[in-house]
């Protein structure tokens, strides 16, 4: 399993935004399939609502989603913990 970072534009309500998503896949293919299912699930965004621009790998240790941060908890805490700085509310 790998990190990726899904970036494009989707309907949230009756606007189109920009996201960024952090998930948890094996390949490309499957990270895209992840965010149409997450996106749609969350939003009711039909996958040919939803357009993604890009998709890369990432270091685990740059994510703060939970998710990621969980998945790899092991390989983070070896390298040393996170890079991302922590932001306080």
């Amino acid at each position: 399993m790998q990190a990726f970072r899904v970036s494009g534009t989707a309907p949230f309500g009756s606007q189109r935004q920009k996201f960024n998503m952090d998930i948890v896949a094996s390949s490309v293919d499957d990270a895209e399939h992840r965010c149409y299912s997450i996106i749609g699930s969350r939003h009711k965004a039909n996958r040919r609502a939803i357009q993604i621009d890009s998709v890369k790998e990432i270091d685990p240790r740059t994510s703060t989603e939970p998710m990621v941060i969980n998945a790899f908890r092991d390989q983070i805490e070896a390298a040393g913990g996170p890079i991302a700085p922590t932001e306080e509310e």
